[in-house]
Order: C-alpha cells, then structure tokens, then sequence
C-alpha cells in the first residue's frame, strides 16, 4: 500500500481528480484522509465514497476556500489536532479562470485564477510546511497542467497562474529539501471525469459535431489513442505522495497519455 498509515489532505475536493486522489489514498492505506473544498456537499459525497470502501479509514471535513490564508491555517491545524502530523498534501484545488482570447480577456477572471490557483496553493502549501517541519518531513504534490507547457486557445490566463505556481514548486524544493519535505508537480492533460464530458457536451451543442467527433480530434494528438481518466492520472500523482518517491523533489511529471513530450 503506497500511502499506508499516512495522513493525507486533498484540496479541491468535488466530481474530478480531488475525488479520486481522495479515495485512492484510502485504498492506498491512508491512516486519514482530510478533505477541502468550498462546497460542504461535495465533502460529504467524497466521505461517503471512503466510507463505502469498508476500509476504517477516519475521515476529517473542513470546509475551505484557499484563497483565504486563514482559512488554509484551520485546515492545517484542524489536521494536526485531529491525528497529530500532516504526511502528503496533495494540491488538487484550482479556478480554469476565464476561457477567451488574452486581447478580450478580463484581468478580474486572471486575478481569480491567480487568487486560488497560485495564492492559495502557496497559503495552503505554508500552512502544511510548518507541521510537516515539526514531524520530520512530508510530500507535496502539485496538480499543474500540461497547458504551460502546450499552450491551449482561450486558457492564457489559467496556464500563466500554473506557471508561477510551477516555478514556486522548484524553489520550494530547494528550500525545503534540508527538513526532508518533497514538493513535485504533476502536469496533467485532458482528463476524462465530469468536468471534460461537460465540455464535450457543450462543444456538441456549439459547433453540432457529435461528440465523438469532438473527442477523435483531440485523441489524434495523443499517442495512446484515448483521454486518460481521472482515475488513472490520481494513481500518477499518489506516487509522489508516497515513499518510493523518497529521493524525488522538484520533478514534473507529464500525465498525458504523451500528447506532451518534454526534450
């Protein structure tokens, strides 16, 4: 088990990836899984998910915002009074920000991009260092995005809050690497969950191709032919969470099913 008797906070908690880091953690051997996200309800689905597996995994609930500091400081705290230690954040929380050309784009919809994306990862991140530091160590795991690396039409404004967010990450671990803290970055690509078959249904409806059309277009760059489901990118990402990723900080791993292929 990857993650055996390890205390684990996911962020942005909700139908995606957040969901699935959730409960592959508890099938892993979490001790505990913490979950975050603005809208209780979706905390309460992902805890039943956990709950389900049978497993006895304890299961803490707060309610957060990261683009508010404190918010991300009660989070931390609450996991530490609860089961004493933070072991693996997994950085799962993000705004797409506004999809339109940068010449039409607002500034207002970058700032909020750039508020959760990059702020509040990095207020959430600070809060975690601070118990893992007292514990001995701990692993951070960003979930970045192939769009900084391949541009996408209409993403400018997300793409830009993941890179800074990508360049604070290998500081990060250089930083932190002396209290034995791991921070890595996943950058993922399509993924196939709720939020990319809402945009296939969408597109549908705009452009009247069905959607499997709309998906044969997209798997064409993709050298294994399909999306890669959420599920399958989480299991990506436990792996820096866990300890055969002991020797491995400020690594960017491309989740993708090699539609980017860094030289």
């Amino acid at each position: 088990m990857l993650l055996k008797d390890k205390v684990v906070i996911v962020s942005g908690i909700g139908p995606g990836l957040g969901q699935e880091l959730s409960t592959l953690a508890a099938k892993e051997g979490a001790k505990a899984v913490v979950l975050a996200a603005r809208t209780a309800a979706k905390l309460d689905s992902a805890e039943q998910e956990i709950v389900d597996l049978g497993l006895g995994t304890k299961v803490l609930k707060v309610t957060t915002d990261i683009s508010d500091e404190a918010q991300c400081k009660v989070l931390a705290d609450s996991t530490v009074a609860e089961f004493g230690r933070i072991d693996v954040l997994f950085n799962s929380a993000y705004d797409p920000g506004s999809f339109e050309p940068i010449e039409e784009a607002s500034m207002d919809g970058w700032r909020r991009a750039m508020d959760v994306n990059f702020f509040g990862t990095m207020h959430l991140t600070k809060a975690c260092v601070v118990h893992m530091k007292d514990s001995g160590g701990g692993a951070i795991v960003m979930i970045a995005t192939m769009v900084e690396h391949k541009p996408l039409a209409t993403q400018g404004g997300y793409g830009a809050s993941k890179s800074a967010l990508r360049c604070a990450t290998k500081h990060l671990a250089l930083e932190l690497g002396k209290y034995n803290i791991r921070v890595n970055s996943c950058h993922m690509g399509w993924m196939w969950g709720p939020s990319v078959e809402g945009y296939f249904s969408w597109q549908a409806q705009k452009t009247g191709k069905s959607q499997e059309e709309l998906i044969s277009e997209v798997t064409r760059s993709i050298p294994l032919g399909v999306i890669p489901d959420d599920g399958e990118c989480a299991k990506a990402a436990l792996f820096f969470g866990s300890d055969y990723a002991q020797v491995v900080t400020g690594a960017a791993l491309d989740v993708n099913g090699g539609e980017y292929m860094p030289v």
